[in-house]
């Protein structure tokens, strides 16, 4: 079955928390970067490919109703154009907390690939070029990252139908989710999850 609730906001804005939510309330599997971490074989050809302009979505996302997080999020036009009746969720921060938030795990993982496990080197390199074609080439300051941020954020918005769009901060919980999903709001509480020191335990494979 096709995906039918795609994520467009880049990594470090809530993204590991709304795929737990939308698992939560019934519309996953999500897809999430994890999933290509944990699944590489499969997975990083896949996208390897996709970064070259020839993508696969039926077989990326197999076994998927949902995704969230990059890679997905570095191709919100593609999916659009693939997945036109889908509902889109841009998760967003301030620019300055997410800049810093990047520039500390994943843009550091990044930047340090060389150091990394050879059996990591394959996804690091895919990683790097979704990353890039989404905006944030290596290199890049903190003030360049915050503008390369805002200007994602409104690419997206110009792209996608404002009646298919939720642009949502997770710190607002489950309302504004389930009102645009149109499903019933948990009883439970939202899950909030993946500070920086969890992201570097996922990464290092201890949890």
């Amino acid at each position: 079955m096709p995906i039918k609730v795609i994520g467009v906001g880049v990594g470090r804005t809530g993204t590991y928390s709304l795929k737990l939510a939308i698992n939560q309330i019934g519309l996953g599997p999500c897809h999430h970067m994890e999933e290509v971490l944990h699944n590489q074989p499969a997975q990083v050809p896949l996208w390897a490919a996709a970064a070259k302009g020839a993508p696969d979505w039926m077989a990326i996302y197999k076994g998927y109703e949902s995704a969230v997080d990059w890679p997905t999020a570095g191709f919100f036009r593609e999916l659009y154009t693939a997945y036109p009746t889908a509902k889109f969720i841009l998760t967003h921060r301030t620019p300055e907390s997410w800049a810093q938030s990047f520039s500390y795990t994943i843009y550091r993982l990044l930047a340090e690939r060389d150091q990394a496990p050879e059996e990591l080197q394959e996804w690091l390199d895919m990683t790097s070029k979704v990353i890039d074609k989404t905006g944030f080439p290596s290199g890049l300051s903190e003030a360049n990252l915050r503008e390369a941020f805002i200007a994602h954020n409104e690419a997206v918005v110009a792209t996608i139908p404002a009646d298919q769009l939720l642009v949502y901060k997770v710190k607002d919980g489950w309302a504004p989710l389930c009102a645009f999903l149109d499903v019933p709001v948990p009883d439970a509480p939202f899950p909030r999850t993946n500070d920086r020191a969890e992201f570097w335990d996922r990464v290092s494979g201890k949890i």
